[in-house]
């Protein structure tokens, strides 16, 4: 099996957020969305085979636990890209010998990124 893609939820009008931080600070390409899906709103990016839908959830409440974790080639200077676009990286030691932080998203949504060529976490 292979993931296709991860959703996450928004906030119903958010796609100029997410596409300042999934294009602009994280360089996610923005795909077109299905002719079918367009009317519900939010926005589709990918980067590599790292592909993310952000859809519209009239009861959005944010992911603070269940994440998507990325691989970074430079994560350090991924950390320092997210800070000054005022996403602070929350760095975490708690898995002996992967480098790895946590930062949200606009909308509150727990995202994890990873030292690539480190494995994946395991919580």
């Amino acid at each position: 099996m292979k993931l296709d893609h991860i959703q996450l939820a928004m906030l119903e009008g958010g796609e100029h957020q997410a596409r300042s931080f999934f294009a602009d600070t994280l360089g996610f390409i923005e795909e077109e969305k299905p002719e079918p899906l367009r009317g519900r709103g939010g926005c589709w990016f990918r980067n590599g085979d790292a592909i993310v839908h952000l859809g519209i959830d009239p009861n959005f409440v944010p992911q603070r636990k269940a994440h998507p974790a990325f691989l970074a080639a430079d994560i350090g200077e991924l950390a320092q890209r997210l800070e000054q676009g005022g996403y602070p990286a929350q760095w975490n030691e708690a898995l002996p010998g992967r480098i790895r932080f946590y930062t949200s998203d606009p909308f509150g949504n727990r995202i994890e990124f990873m030292e690539a060529g480190q494995g994946s976490s395991e919580e």
